[in-house]
């Protein structure tokens, strides 16, 4: 067993320098599964609204909500990451993108 920590141990070491690129990739997939949810409740709420308004809104929160999302929140997970010891990182990584996959299965995005 000890063996086995050692493995996962050594291998969730290397993630360490990652950190940010990891959580930059864990905040856009999120992004990526509900954003078309998002998107379809501001087409839902503006359908009323001209289409500049529309079209200023749909600009809004993709580039700037989405980039500001991306890069606020993506430095406090990678934070929160770091503080994990490196053989539960390993298992936190791969228990995060295989929820975000399986959630994405089942809103039939994949």
């Amino acid at each position: 067993m000890e063996q086995i920590i050692s493995i996962l141990h050594q291998v969730g070491t290397w993630l360490y320098p990652w950190l940010n690129e990891i959580a930059t990739a864990i905040v856009a997939c999120t992004l990526v599964v509900f954003g078309a949810d998002i998107n379809r409740f501001l087409r839902r709420k503006l359908a009323s609204r001209s289409f500049v308004l529309r079209t200023l809104a749909f600009v809004l929160v993709n580039a700037f909500g989405y980039g500001l999302l991306i890069i606020s929140v993506s430095p406090i997970l990678a934070r929160n990451m770091a503080s994990l010891p490196a053989h539960w990182l390993l298992f936190v990584v791969i228990f995060i993108f295989f929820i975000i996959g399986a959630w994405a299965q089942g809103n039939r995005q994949v």
